[in-house]
């Protein structure tokens, strides 16, 4: 699990490979936060942006875009949140193609996400409607499916969670395998073809399922409220 082990005999912490994994993810956006700040600064406003600052300002604006598209406009103070969710979900789920394994393969890290969403949908839910209008909320459409409403509220974070662990963490055990079998053949063919099924299992699929939890995300958020 992605969590500091304590043995108590020896007052020795063990720290796992997510956590670090983790905090290498971190640094490595920070460092290109801080590149691309410095960038900016260095830019000139009445020109038109070259480079690593143009690829940014169409990324940025296809964010706004998306979050303004798919929350409305004013959840637009949103889209610094998920545009880190995105980033920190791409490389983590890219960081098989280093070698290393993915943060989101522990499930760990997918529910620690997923709960931060489940606690801005409740507590936008509430903000909206009011504490007397969210829990009349569970008791539509008829009051006696109130349990089954709240259960289907609670199963949000974990089927969310769920389909992003599942996804990555299989994608690993597949590539483990395929680099046995093909190493049990001959070595030689590895580098020719692990490259096919890494550009499936750690890019198609860590990229398709970045933007699938991007999207529960601010669906889950904006249809909690009016």
């Amino acid at each position: 699990m992605g969590f500091e082990i304590i043995n108590k005999a020896t007052n020795e912490v063990f720290i796992s490979r997510t956590i670090i994994n983790s905090f290498i993810v971190v640094i490595l956006l920070s460092i290109f936060v801080f590149y691309v700040n410095s960038k900016l600064k260095k830019a000139d406003p009445h020109k038109k942006p070259t480079g690593i600052l143009n690829i940014i300002e169409i990324l940025v604006g296809s964010l706004n875009n998306l979050v303004n598209t798919t929350m409305g406009y004013k959840f637009k103070s949103f889209a610094p949140y998920i545009g880190t969710l995105a980033m920190y979900l791409a490389v983590s789920n890219l960081f098989g193609l280093l070698g290393f394994k993915p943060p989101t393969a522990d499930y760990s890290v997918p529910f620690s996400l997923a709960i931060l969403t489940f606690i801005l949908t409740q507590y936008h839910g509430v903000k909206s409607k009011g504490l007397g209008g969210y829990i009349k909320g569970f008791l539509e459409p008829v009051w006696f499916l109130f349990p089954l409403n709240v259960i289907g509220e609670i199963a949000n974070p974990v089927s969310l969670s769920f389909r992003l662990f599942g996804n990555i963490i299989s994608g690993v055990i597949i590539m483990t395998l395929i680099y046995g079998a093909l190493g049990a053949i001959t070595p030689i063919i590895v580098p020719v073809i692990a490259p096919v099924f890494h550009s499936y299992f750690d890019i198609f699929a860590g990229l398709i399922q970045t933007f699938i939890f991007m999207m529960l995300t601010m669906v889950f958020i904006s249809m909690a409220t009016d």
